[in-house]
């Protein structure tokens, strides 16, 4: 006759569903400030801008250029310009296929998103060439083009802000009114401030 031995009781399995520590979900969590995260942080971004902004335009008018490199910022200023501006122009074309229902606002803000690299890089190319150019900073018409460049800066700050805001709300629902009209308010400011640049840009060149 065989005599059992008993046998401790097999151990528990964690529960898939368990709910883990609250320490553990708040490291799970915690994940690097974006630049779009908050007022805070484009508030933040925004004062880099306006600093970097006023180097630029101090360095601007101590530069000289001989005729060699002048002609290489003026190819950069307007290749830098097409680059950013058609981006612009492709962004707000995304916008008026959502209004008049050939696209999906979902779809239309990614495409705005993708493009927000080649709009950032048209516009710093466009500072940095411009540094090289001697604007005439005595000049009232080029005093406006640089406060219109200033505001597109900050401009398309505020619209990476508002590019998250309507990307974080649920997806197929409305955007509630206050929303369109910033969207509306954003691209007006930006295509007065392109289109704007580019005429004062072009009348300088022609004296």
């Amino acid at each position: 006759m065989s005599t059992a031995l008993p046998h401790d009781p097999p151990a528990p399995l964690p529960s898939p569903r368990q709910r883990a520590p609250g320490w553990a979900r708040s490291v799970r969590r915690t994940r690097p400030v974006g630049l779009y995260d908050s007022w805070w942080t484009v508030a933040g971004a925004a004062t880099a801008v306006c600093a970097a902004w006023g180097v630029a335009v101090w360095v601007s008018g101590h530069l000289r250029a001989d005729a060699s490199l002048h002609t290489t910022a003026l190819f950069a200023h307007l290749a830098t310009l097409v680059l950013g501006f058609g981006a612009v122009l492709v962004a707000d074309y995304y916008g008026l296929l959502w209004m008049i229902g050939r696209m999906t606002l979902t779809d239309a803000l990614d495409g705005a998103a993708r493009l927000h690299t080649p709009i950032w890089a048209g516009l710093t190319g466009l500072v940095g060439s411009g540094m090289l150019l001697h604007p005439d900073t005595a000049s009232a018409l080029t005093r406006v083009k640089l406060a219109m460049v200033l505001l597109l800066s900050l401009n398309g700050l505020q619209a990476g802000l508002l590019n998250r805001r309507m990307a974080d709300r649920r997806p197929g629902a409305q955007p509630p009114r206050r929303f369109l009209v910033w969207g509306a308010g954003t691209a007006l400011v930006s295509q007065v401030c392109w289109w704007g640049a580019v005429i004062i840009g072009f009348r300088n060149s022609q004296r």
